[in-house]
């Protein structure tokens, strides 16, 4: 069986116009999928916000002497705070579903749709964190109310700020997939999933920030794309990072993306020529 990634060819401007229709429907449909059956959701959201909570008042402990590392509770405070919501982006959910269709098999019957499984999995991706981006601004509310607000950003960092938030889902969204599909050779999800997690968490700045890291882990982290999930937004609204440093942090979020996608597409072309040689 030969299976053709959709979009390898130029496509004529109404089939493009239909799939357009339908990658909107998929999102729609997954952002009224969590609206519908949101408890587990809101349990692991309430999880996160004592989680955030803790950490807030962890760390109004610790800079109470004073700031530490460039960081004084105000800029603290803000740069967690905004490092939860984008964090909060691309959950579990995309991931889970990949994993269980691909393990039972019914992946097989997303290769003979006529929609790209890609942009598929990334238009459900989109209509859950509309969701996600909601809850988690409710729990950054909560927080600004126990803890006080927080400023705004600089105004010449801002729009670099907006954009670098709007990278984080491209960004989130590559790893996610990218882990998701390793179930073709794993079988398994569980382990892929505690390591994805574990590099994100710490490699991204959103449990501590890059800077009290050791020097060795801080280099690391510079070549990695989960910098830009969480630390790169952060320290854009805190006005930790301006000029030609800020452009250039931006930029490598957005060559991560596209990096991401591309190694994504050859990922998934490798995998479902495996599922077609065990009979998939």
């Amino acid at each position: 069986m030969t299976f053709v990634t959709a979009g390898a060819v130029p496509l004529p401007a109404d089939t493009r116009s239909r799939r357009i229709r339908a990658y909107r429907s998929m999102a729609r449909m997954a952002l009224k999928s969590l609206l519908a059956y949101q408890t587990s959701f809101l349990f692991g959201m309430l999880a996160s916000a004592f989680g955030v909570l803790s950490m807030l008042y962890l760390w109004r402990s610790a800079l109470a002497a004073g700031p530490r590392q460039g960081f004084d509770w105000p800029q603290m405070k803000a740069y967690l705070l905004v490092a939860f919501v984008v964090g909060s982006l691309v959950s579990s959910y995309t991931d889970y579903r990949m994993a269980n269709r691909i393990q039972q098999g019914d992946v097989a019957m997303d290769l003979v749709r006529p929609v790209d499984y890609q942009w598929s999995r990334l238009a459900e991706s989109v209509g859950f964190a509309v969701y996600e981006a909601g809850t988690a601004i409710v729990v950054v509310l909560a927080a600004a109310a126990i803890f006080g607000g927080m400023s705004p950003p600089d105004r010449d960092t801002f729009p670099l700020f907006i954009l670098s938030a709007l990278l984080v889902l491209p960004l989130r969204f590559g790893i996610v997939y990218l882990s998701g599909l390793l179930v073709f050779w794993t079988q398994n999800y569980v382990g892929v999933q505690a390591a994805r997690i574990a590099l994100i968490t710490l490699f991204s700045g959103a449990l501590v920030p890059l800077a009290f890291l050791p020097e060795w882990m801080r280099v690391i982290a510079t070549y990695l794309p989960f910098v830009g999930m969480a630390s790169t937004p952060a320290l854009l609204y805190t006005g930790s990072l301006d000029g030609s440093d800020a452009t250039t942090a931006v930029l490598v979020q957005a060559a991560w993306a596209v990096a991401l996608w591309w190694l994504a597409r050859l990922m998934w072309s490798a995998a479902a020529r495996k599922l077609t040689v065990h009979g998939g």
